[in-house]
């Protein structure tokens, strides 16, 4: 049995990619995509049409409007792959407006309901920004589950679960390339491997957290670089992995054991924690890592969707 089954017996696989053609060999449950990746697959001759194809379907309406049909054109062809659930990001340039937030994520849901999608089989991504957690809140509220994205700190997973959010997307891979920029010369690979990655800890630190204190979030590992981390996090509810990764693991034999459970987080000795926006914004500035990365990540996917602006203007 390779890597890859061995890994689905212990956690759902969800593909990180907006290249569904591609998906359907790896049989993920779920599927994830974000700004950069669509917009790396609308450059691709495969999906081009699929962009110029919409754009003409809606020509003269507002770009903004126009941008989310693309997004959702995409979201209703993964779905046709997946038994399960694809993630549709709102624009990372709301990433600091509750209101905006809501609105857009108003439109991508009836967008997909016109399609005759269910709302249990959308997630909307929203970065783990203080008020994109509460737009989050308020959608959870009207039955419009979330992903919240962008994840690096533990006081963003806290506030999630005090949230009530469906869940939650913190990235391994972009915590680790953190920690080793810093560390420079005086990294050592083979010691920060594994359970000693700091993206790997992090996750189970937040894993442990949420089953200790019976938060009902699910927990979707996020970013890897490398099968190792994958590997580590087995046990994981979900982990998101890109064609690569997913390549390489139905590649590779073997074994494959939990690292993660909850009824081992329940007997660890653990304190509650809980944050107010205050609380939350101290905490989040106390962590260079957690705010270099959040901002980082807004910016590149705020570029990227400027990108996909200018290919939609140009179609």
């Amino acid at each position: 049995m390779n890597q890859l089954e061995q890994l689905k017996a212990h956690t759902i696989v969800v593909a990180d990619t907006g290249n569904f053609k591609q998906m359907a060999q790896y049989a993920p449950r779920d599927a994830t995509t974000n700004p950069s990746l669509i917009l790396k697959a609308v450059q691709q001759a495969d999906y081009a049409p699929l962009l110029t194809d919409t754009v003409a379907a809606h020509r003269g309406k507002p770009l903004d409007e126009i941008v989310d049909q693309v997004l959702v054109r995409f979201g209703l062809e993964i779905l046709k792959v997946v038994p399960g659930r694809v993630s549709t990001e709102v624009d990372a340039r709301l990433s600091f407006d509750t209101a905006a937030t809501i609105a857009r994520a108003h439109r991508l849901i009836g967008l997909y309901e016109a399609a005759g999608i269910p709302r249990d089989r959308i997630l909307i991504k929203i970065a783990s920004t203080w008020e994109g957690i509460q737009a989050a809140k308020q959608l959870e509220t009207e039955g419009i589950h979330c992903n919240l994205t962008l994840l690096f700190s533990f006081c963003q997973a806290v506030a999630c679960g005090q949230a009530g959010i469906q869940l939650i997307s913190p990235f391994v891979g972009r915590i680790y390339d953190w920690y080793k920029k810093q560390a420079g010369a005086a990294w050592v690979e083979a010691d920060m491997a594994g359970a000693n990655d700091p993206g790997v800890k992090s996750v189970t630190q937040i894993y442990n957290f949420y089953k200790k204190f019976g938060i009902r979030t699910e927990v979707m590992g996020a970013s890897f670089r490398n099968i190792g981390q994958i590997n580590a996090l087995t046990g994981c509810d979900l982990l998101t992995i890109s064609p690569d990764l997913l390549a390489q693991l139905q590649a590779a034999d073997a074994p494959v054991t939990p690292a993660l459970s909850a009824e081992a987080a329940q007997q660890l000795d653990l304190e509650p924690v809980s944050f107010d926006e205050a609380g939350f914004r101290f905490a989040l500035n106390e962590d260079p890592m957690g705010t270099e990365k959040l901002a980082e990540g807004i910016r590149l996917f705020a570029i990227d969707a400027g990108k996909l602006d200018k290919l939609i203007l140009e179609a």
